[in-house]
């Protein structure tokens, strides 16, 4: 399915748009599948898998896979597309309608059609066809930079991240296309109902600007390398840092990184400061005898400790030991009988009394 955008000076988009006719997905700069059999009928990739059968359309048509061209042909101005669209046009509008085939191809105006028209097909010497000299090399294929990283637990199974696609298993609002996937706006739909739907795709722009900027965030900061970020801090620095994350997003990476080694300087600074005035109030007036000092503190607080684990120990066997032991005189008279006549002793006797008496308690009366 296909619809004209009419052009103003050199418009951005493409003026001719296809949409899958069952889903109404957007497929003109992706690939689509078009139907040999039905008149311009186009699927996307996903709805054509799941065999589609749309009114006269069906399954086993003949079909052609479409895709965009953007490499040029006869001049470095024009891509194929743009060729095609050009033709197409002359042949629906008429030969000489430059303003119709400028609005049928969208990114150029009428001059421009009219001029490349005459300088590549009127101009050469096979006319109407073009000329194959004026036809400029194909341009070399452009080398990316893109660093490819491995599907290490680092890039892909911690972070949740897909090295090959640049995308995240779990986006930021991941749902936001839940409320958008299922809209058709068609000319039937009311004012209210058009300004109602041109509303919700505004929210659902916005939704994936806020994920674009977060992810871009991601890539800049190489927040991606998961091993590389484990810096060692101690505790309080470690909080220190973590209570600056609110700042990194206003500000850039170099700035932040100054920002924080700042801060981390400040610190150090204080914590010496610290233990310089601690010195002082202890009489120490060098620096080797404040290291001594230091050392000596560490193996008293390490001595404190062990001390404090075996108190603790020698504590709890005290209350062992003074736990007061079972006596005989905390025995009725029928259960004096009883340990004589049975020929138990007394500590055995008080351990099958409270094994019952527990048991007793766990299932009550019916047992």
């Amino acid at each position: 399915m296909k619809n004209g955008k009419p052009a103003q000076g050199l418009a951005q988009e493409v003026g001719q748009k296809f949409h899958c006719d069952n889903c109404q997905a957007n497929v003109t700069d992706g690939v689509r599948i078009n139907c040999s059999h039905c008149p311009e009928f186009d699927l996307c990739t996903t709805c054509f898998s799941q065999g589609v059968e749309l009114g006269s359309h069906k399954n086993d048509h003949p079909y052609r896979v479409v895709t965009r061209n953007h490499f040029s042909i006869y001049a470095e101005d024009w891509t194929a597309d743009e060729e095609l669209l050009l033709i197409d046009g002359l042949r629906q509008f008429g030969m000489g309608n430059w303003k119709d085939a400028a609005e049928h191809i969208g990114t150029k105006t009428k001059e421009q059609c009219e001029q490349h028209y005459l300088d590549v097909y009127v101009a050469s010497s096979t006319w109407p066809l073009p000329a194959d000299e004026i036809k400029p090399a194909l341009p070399p294929p452009k080398k990316q930079s893109i660093k490819v990283l491995s599907s290490q637990p680092s890039n892909h199974e911690i972070a949740g991240y897909m090295p090959g696609r640049l995308e995240f298993e779990t986006e930021w609002e991941n749902d936001a296309e839940q409320v958008v996937k299922d809209m058709v706006i068609t000319d039937d739909d009311t004012p209210e109902e058009q300004e109602l739907k041109l509303t919700v795709l505004r929210i659902y722009n916005h939704k994936l600007d806020r994920r674009a900027d977060r992810k871009q965030f991601i890539f800049d900061r190489g927040l991606l390398d998961y091993r590389k970020n484990q810096t060692k801090y101690p505790k309080e620095e470690r909080e220190l840092l973590a209570k600056t994350k609110v700042f990194a997003q206003m500000q850039t990476k170099a700035d932040y990184d100054e920002f924080t080694t700042g801060l981390l300087n400040e610190h150090s600074l204080r914590q010496r400061i610290a233990q310089l005035q601690e010195w002082r109030r202890q009489g120490i007036t060098t620096l080797k005898d404040g290291a001594q000092y230091e050392v000596e503190r560490s193996q008293r607080l390490s001595r404190r400790s062990t001390t404090q684990r075996d108190s603790m120990h020698l504590l709890e066997r005290l209350y062992k030991l003074a736990k007061p032991k079972a006596s005989y005189d905390l025995l009725c008279d029928s259960e004096k009988q009883l340990c004589l006549e049975l020929g138990i002793s007394l500590r055995l006797y008080m351990m099958a009394k409270e094994t019952l008496l527990a048991e007793y308690a766990r299932t009550g009366c019916n047992s």
